[in-house]
């Protein structure tokens, strides 16, 4: 045993050592070289590349030291089943590290976690590439290093949940190869149960795959591998039955939650180009990963030289190559025709991030590589020749013919880098086949022209994140806060029943699941889509497929239906019945003294069609009165700079004088006394122009606020005014050339009959306390009621009124709500996430099946 020991060390330990940290290195430097690293002044997080998950990570952190639940968190927008979340975002096996971090510290949490999942991914492809191929130490490294550092994982690493599923894929399989060449499943078997409950969305790709490479090699020899096809079934069947603790309640989450298929429109995908793959497989290139960018399957030039060796050898069998090549030539085919392109996406279109089973190709690739490596001897040099000569005459093609006005992001100079490392690749491979007593040199030799290659690549791919996605400074992230955690904190010592709030200055869409308050924006994969579409309706900004929802474009009037005690902003906002609590550094709290409770007591009309349709007929309806709340004026122009303006009916256009220089309105606006006044700004350009707009309005010359005008949408708050009172507002457009708005125009909200109606409501106000996943208060009736609250409705939602289980009445489709008897009763919300208990029941039952057939083919196998 100690013999063998010390043989693995001297000869496996150094290339398993050099697969897991090298990619480390090689990362950590290209970050340091881009000012991130360790209490640097940037942070790995990409600025708009989910910067959401640095706060769900947050977010487990509070789950681990008890401050969450781990089924349902009450700081994702209003309320949210974090079971869901967690499948797709933070079910990954490192992912618990974060128990060490503080909060504050989630960017070093986020780029440590990142590097510790590039060397796993090393390190899982040196173990299937160990005991898969009969191959050199140096090799088997160059061959994980340029897994782990492949184009996709690299351009895509801002996306750290996806990282899991690529460490997985090569164990996936390995299991497979262990369960059909020596009857063993365990491997497969974890491997595959691992990758469902760690990211459901890559492991369905990764699923199917492993399905097709099974029968792909299982044709390579039906005879030798008939006898595998019941232990394979019964062990992806098993693995895949015990993942539904988490897929289950997942998968019903999405779909009653407005998740549809996409159509398809066409037979070939959009956006795609002829070129797109020779291109993408050059070293050192990167177009983008937001829209109408091309697949990344980048490998080292060195494996894909030899994918190319194992096609045109002579000593692999024919049959092999077919079986392998219509793998290839299906995922290919995978990228140019939308049916298949949307299959890999479980038929839903991805947002931006293009074509995410890419790395299945570029791991087919380097698996046929090794093979290639393997059969390298005299009577391969024609097919080296051979495949040398396809991708150089293909990459000189694509400089030549290609259409440059597509392919803009390369160049004569990445041509020549990468003839240069094929033509390298090339003469020493030919010298290992011509200079047998040289092999040990050569390897290293190659090894390090590998390393050298994936440094390159990997800098231009950092770099590119750098402009597509932009690393920002930490200091977004940081500076602030203490300031704002200790105005959070304050805020739950002075209140027991719940409540929510939001801060007018956010550090990030998602701050609320790192600080722990309930608010109202989020933008995350994983949401409850019926809440967001109607808080939309309700003034709230959340269109399209509701990944995004923002509390802007609000009024006085959603603040206190959704219960917002409290406001946090650098100045002073000039709400009505907001009042200045507390300071801390920049940021005040500034408290809502018209905030309604989660619950309000009502009857059953309010479920007719038409009794509710906007913002003040639901107060009205509650209040059980009849008030106009809100009446329009316009505002008088005074003057205007940098702008020439344009009017067609309703729509007005503000174009630019002088290019990239700001556009200048000013107005004088009237507003009578006891008014709260929104100015109205609604764009009617496409996203994509709304995307770059900002608008900055400032107000009698006070502090200036800057918004996103795709986040606000329409109403932009001009302040209260207790006197009557005629004002200047200064409205500076920038970002885009042109802006096209339906005419200006100004909401008053009357806030005295504003004031009338909420004291009305507050009488009839019940206040639910929240904890974990449950939510309990106590009323009395002098009759049967409906209650209606603003927690948002979920499938995992049931309540019980003293103790007995009773119906959950949608309100909207969005609100739960329930009928309630005369007299005084104990009413408790219970979410538990649907399908939970079914999924719980096959999780136990799969590992305690899969444990007796293991055991049982064991002791068949030992017989």
């Amino acid at each position: 045993m100690n013999k063998a020991i010390k043989q693995f060390v001297k000869d496996e330990a150094w290339s398993l050592f050099m697969s897991i940290m090298i990619p480390i290195i090689i990362l950590g430097v290209i970050y340091y070289q881009n000012g991130i690293y360790l209490g640097s002044e940037k942070t790995v997080l990409a600025s708009d590349a989910y910067p959401q998950l640095s706060n769900f990570l947050a977010s487990f952190h509070n789950v681990m030291h008890g401050k969450q639940s781990i089924f349902y968190t009450w700081y994702g927008s209003l309320g949210l089943n974090y079971w869901s979340l967690a499948a797709y975002y933070l079910n990954g096996i490192f992912t618990p590290l974060v128990y060490f971090f503080k909060n504050e510290a989630i960017a070093d949490t986020f780029y440590l976690l990142t590097l510790l999942k590039f060397g796993a991914i090393g390190g899982s492809f040196w173990l299937f590439a160990r005991q898969t191929f009969d191959l050199s130490k140096w090799l088997l490294a160059g061959l994980s290093i340029s897994y782990a550092l492949m184009g996709f994982s690299v351009a895509y690493s801002p996306m750290l949940m996806w990282l899991d599923a690529i460490m997985y894929l090569p164990l996936v399989i390995l299991g497979i190869h262990r369960l059909m060449d020596k009857r063993k499943s365990g491997v497969l078997f974890v491997s595959y149960l691992l990758l469902f409950l760690s990211n459901f969305y890559l492991a369905f790709m990764i699923g199917v795959f492993s399905f097709l490479y099974y029968w792909v090699r299982y044709g390579t020899d039906p005879t030798r591998y008939k006898a595998s096809i019941l232990l394979y079934l019964v062990t992806a069947i098993l693995a895949g039955t015990a993942s539904m603790i988490t897929v289950i309640p997942t998968v019903i989450d999405l779909s009653s939650n407005g998740e549809t298929l996409s159509e398809i429109s066409q037979f070939l995908t959009p956006d795609t180009g002829p070129w797109d793959l020779v291109v993408k497989s050059m070293t050192g290139k990167y177009d983008t990963a937001k829209y109408n960018g091309a697949p990344f399957i980048y490998i080292s030039l060195l494996f894909l030289l030899f994918a190319g060796v194992y096609f045109f050898s002579k000593r692999i069998n024919l049959r092999n190559k077919l079986l392998y090549g219509t793998l290839c030539l299906f995922l290919v085919l995978s990228i140019y025709i939308q049916p298949l392109n949307l299959f890999w996406h479980g038929l839903h279109a991805p947002n931006m991030l293009l074509f995410r089973f890419s790395f299945l190709l570029s791991f087919l690739l380097l698996t046929l590589s090794a093979y290639g490596l393997e059969v390298l001897e005299q009577e391969a040099v024609d097919s080296l020749l051979n495949s040398a000569i396809l991708l150089l005459g293909l990459f000189l093609a694509a400089f030549l013919l290609a259409n440059r006005k597509r392919y803009d992001y390369f160049s004569g100079r990445n041509v020549l880098i990468t003839l240069g490392f094929i033509s390298a690749y090339f003469i020493l491979s030919y010298l290992l086949v011509k200079k047998n007593g040289w092999k040990q040199f050569i390897f290293i030799a190659m090894l390090l022209l590998v390393i050298c290659e994936m440094a390159f690549n990997s800098h231009a791919m950092i770099q590119g994140i750098a402009k597509d996605w932009v690393y920002p400074e930490r200091r977004g992230y940081t500076q602030k806060y203490h300031e704002i955690q200790t105005l959070v904190d304050q805020t739950k010592k002075e209140q027991s029943a719940s409540y929510r709030m939001t801060n007018l200055d956010p550090i990030s869409v998602n701050e609320s699941f790192n600080f722990g308050y309930s608010g109202v924006s989020m933008f995350s994969s994983i949401r409850n889509r019926h809440s967001s579409m109607y808080l939309n309706e309700l003034g709230f900004r959340s269109e399209g497929t509701n990944l995004n929802i923002n509390y802007s474009n609000n009024t006085l009037i959603m603040d206190s239906v959704l219960g917002i005690q409290y406001n946090l902003a650098k100045n002073n906002p000039n709400k009505f019945g907001f009042t200045k609590e507390a300071q801390s550094g920049e940021y005040g709290l500034y408290k809502n003294k018209y905030a309604l409770p989660l619950g309000i007591v009502t009857d059953k009309g309010i479920y007719a069609d038409g009794a509710v349709h906007n913002q003040t007929t639901l107060l009205d309806y509650l209040a059980e009165s009849q008030t106009t709340f809100v009446s329009f004026t316009e505002p008088k122009e005074i003057s205007h700079e940098n702008v020439l303006i344009q009017e067609e009916g309703p729509v007005v256009y503000y174009s630019e004088e002088t290019p990239q220089a700001k556009k200048i309105m000013s107005w004088s606006i009237s507003i009578p006394a006891h008014t709260q006044a929104y100015l109205s700004l609604y764009d009617v350009n496409d996203y994509s122009v709304a995307f770059k707009t900002k608008v900055e309005i400032t107000v009698e010359n006070e502090a200036a606020r800057v918004y996103q005008m795709k986040d606000v949408g329409q109403y932009y708050d001009l302040g209260n005014y207790e006197k009557a009172k005629m004002i200047q507002v200064k409205v500076v457009f920038s970002g885009s050339p042109l802006v096209t708005i339906l005419r200006p125009d100004v909401l008053l909200l009357d806030t005295e009959a504003f004031k009338t109606t909420i004291e009305k409501i507050k009488k009839k106000g019940v206040a639910f306390e929240t904890s974990g996943r449950k939510a309990k208060a106590e009323v009395t009736l002098d009759k049967e009621q409906v209650i209606v609250t603003t927690i948002p409705y979920d499938q995992g939602w049931s309540v019980k009124i003293d103790g007995k289980k009773t119906e959950i009445i949608q309100f909207k489709e969005a609100f739960l709500s329930v009928t309630v008897p005369q007299g005084k009763h104990t009413i408790e919300f219970v979410f538990l996430p649907k399908g939970f208990k079914a999924g719980s029941i096959l999780f136990g039952g799969s590992l305690t099946i899969y444990a007796c057939f293991y055991w049982y083919k064991r002791r068949d196998r030992i017989n």
